[in-house]
């Protein structure tokens, strides 16, 4: 049974997950680059 928030979502754990740029595909790619940007976006609104 997944435990419920008071708004009915459901309440995760953070995992670690391994990243190899041996096995990622194009979407991984696509994810990996948003990830850079948001980063340098957020850097540069401190």
């Amino acid at each position: 049974m997944v435990k419920k928030s008071k708004d009915n979502k459901p309440i995760t754990v953070n995992e670690d997950v391994e990243f190899s740029l041996d096995r990622a595909d194009g979407d991984d790619l696509n994810a990996l680059e948003r990830a850079r940007k948001a980063d340098e976006r957020a850097k540069g609104s401190e």
